[in-house]
């Protein structure tokens, strides 16, 4: 049983056609019945990654092809959610690296790829949209096999087998002189390349819970691959925390993940993936055993945090409106529930009450569990992302550092080179390509923050970028990120058409006139650096000869509606985003202006200005 096994990883960077690979594997494998309609992007189960157009949470099915099961794992290819490919690893034998036939291997890919070579798995490069305009096939070949000598690929890895093709047209080959037909040439690679799971099925069982995901008749459920012996339901077994003590536990349900759902197993055997069942609290990184005095199974160091955000109550005037979950309570209980799945975000409490901090690898990652919390009913203020810092031996502040890898068109290099330069960032590489001019810069966590949208602004949205972290080192200074002020509601009513029209004059607007807003709310921009009070509540006052609406001739342009990611990034440190099942609120962190004045005096003085 075991022979016929392959676990297969899938790399590639975003919109580089993993999803849609998947699909076509799952069809070719008979998942779909004759009557059954091929869903589109089937792996792409939640909401926000069907609307995004990426993978968030990695997830795991099977295909059956002749005698052999091919368990495939979906990997994010955004480096945010790194923390879902590290321990994928240690689940699976050999890699499909996916790379478009026209832009080659990303950042991204670069990323996850060097964890794969790391743990000593098999690649397979699959290059992808052959059939597009300016595809180059051979050029993508030996940009990934420099690729692979930078990131010190073994003699083994490095002559890994190419394959070329098109997932949306359906056909793969081995060789581009070969017929265009279907997707068995694939299928025929992965089974030749990739080697079967090295475990043994006459030990006792043994397996590492590599993911954790939630049914709702049995709870948690431990997946990962079975390394020795086999399980099914009504085992005893033994559950091995990292610090070495040991729970026994009944398997209440043994599932295998196969096509596009999870069915109950008879059992799982060796070298499978499968998910068990019986353990309410169990946690990733943990090894359930027959034996409660066996040692437990290496976990994969996960890189750490480098950002953090606070999460707090909701405590502006119109707080508890709509939200189900507004207590502080309910928050903390609910980011107690992402730690149990999300392995790669921490949670603490702070000295405030109610005000709780969570670490992250990156904005991104945040902002999904903000959406994905809005969407469940919550209401949460969340500030702006702030860097980990910490001292090195010398006593030294060391602050993150990412490598950054640009896209322009060449008419847009030197206005993103100057917004790069004004964010500290050092330019390692410059080349050009089909599309324009390649930048390739080291620059500081801290400015990288809001960098994507300033790049989309200077290039009219031709720009196109990706990150990943590359280290800790000095701290670089003084950043500035945003060089506008804000326009704030002296007043808490509705916004009347009346009082925005001398305001949209002072700057652009983020409120349309029918708006509730308060006071202390950010109702748009000022184009200095400085915060003006407005009054947007002001009616018109009425005689006996005017209308309300006589007078109002010009209309007012549309007000800026933010996205979640840009709205957290576009906040100072003095100010707060307000998620609401149906609102996004940028507002003060003191909604008082007196208050806030006797702040910033004292601030001042504290700092000595």
């Amino acid at each position: 049983m075991t022979k016929n096994i392959r676990n297969i990883a899938i790399i590639a960077h975003v919109d580089h056609g993993k999803t849609t690979l998947v699909d076509e594997l799952l069809k070719a494998g008979g998942a779909y019945g004759e009557h059954q309609q091929a869903g589109e992007r089937a792996m792409d189960s939640m909401d926000l990654e069907r609307e995004k157009g990426i993978t968030i949470k990695a997830k795991n099915t099977s295909v059956k092809w002749q005698d052999y099961t091919i368990n495939i794992v979906d990997t994010p290819g955004h480096a945010d959610f790194g923390g879902e490919v590290e321990r994928v690893m240690k689940m699976v034998d050999g890699v499909l690296l996916l790379v478009d036939a026209h832009d080659g291997p990303q950042a991204q890919t670069r990323f996850v790829l060097r964890k794969a070579l790391q743990q000593g798995l098999t690649p397979i490069v699959v290059v992808n949209k052959i059939d597009r305009d300016h595809s180059d096939p051979e050029g993508v070949h030996d940009r990934v096999l420099e690729l692979f000598l930078e990131l010190d690929a073994s003699e083994e890895q490095f002559e890994a087998p190419f394959v070329y093709g098109s997932a949306k047209n359906g056909f793969f080959v081995k060789s581009l002189d070969d017929d265009q037909k279907d997707v068995i040439p694939l299928f025929e690679t992965i089974i030749e390349h990739v080697k079967a799971p090295d475990s043994d099925p006459d030990a006792p069982f043994k397996m590492l819970a590599s993911n954790i995901s939630w049914d709702d008749y049995v709870g948690r459920v431990a997946m990962g691959k079975v390394q020795s012996g086999s399980v099914k339901k009504g085992d005893s077994i033994f559950r091995i925390r990292k610090d070495g003590t040991s729970q026994r536990g009944k398997v209440t349900k043994v599932f295998e993940y196969s096509s596009l759902s999870n069915q109950e197993s008879a059992e799982g055997v060796a070298g499978n993936i499968v998910g068990v069942a019986g353990f309410e609290d169990i946690d990733i990184g943990e090894t359930l055993s027959a034996d409660g005095d066996a040692e437990a199974l290496p976990f994969v160091a996960i890189d750490p945090p480098t950002v953090k955000m606070q999460f707090s109550i909701n405590d502006g005037p119109y707080g508890g409106r709509e939200g189900k979950h507004v207590t502080s309570r309910a928050i903390r209980d609910r980011l107690d529930r992402e730690l149990q799945t999300n392995v790669s975000i921490e949670v603490n409490d702070t000295d405030k009450a109610g005000v709780f901090e969570v670490a992250a690898r990156g904005a991104m990652q945040i902002s999904v569990l903000v959406e994905t919390m809005r969407r469940e009913g919550y209401e949460v203020l969340v500030s702006r992302p702030m860097v980990i810092t910490k001292r090195n031996e010398n006593g030294e502040l060391e602050e993150p550092f990412e490598s950054v890898f640009v896209e322009v068109p060449e008419e847009y290099t030197g206005g993103v080179m100057k917004a790069l330069a004004n964010r500290r960032a050092r330019v390692e590489d410059m080349g050009t390509n089909a599309h324009g001019s390649t930048i390739e810069a080291t620059i500081s966590t801290r400015g990288l923050i809001g960098f994507e949208f300033e790049l989309l602004n200077i290039t009219s949205g031709h720009g196109v970028m990706s990150h990943l972290f590359k280290e800790y080192a000095p701290h670089c200074g003084e950043i500035t990120t945003r060089t506008t002020g804000t326009l704030v509601s002296m007043n808490t009513g509705t916004a009347m058409a009346y009082s925005l029209l001398p305001i949209e004059a002072r700057g652009k607007l983020f409120v349309a006139p029918g708006d509730e807003v308060y006071e202390g709310q950010i109702i748009g921009e000022n184009p200095r650096r400085d915060d003006l009070p407005v009054n947007p509540v002001k009616a018109k006052s009425l005689t006996n000869h005017r209308s309300a609406t006589k007078g109002i001739t010009v209309g007012l342009a549309p007000p800026i509606k933010m996205s979640l990611e840009r709205a957290i990034e576009y906040i100072e440190a003095d100010e707060l985003l307000e998620a609401t099942p149906s609102h996004l609120r940028l507002r003060k962190r003191i909604l008082d202006p007196n208050e806030r004045k006797r702040a910033e005096k004292a601030r001042k003085a504290e700092a000595g200005l």
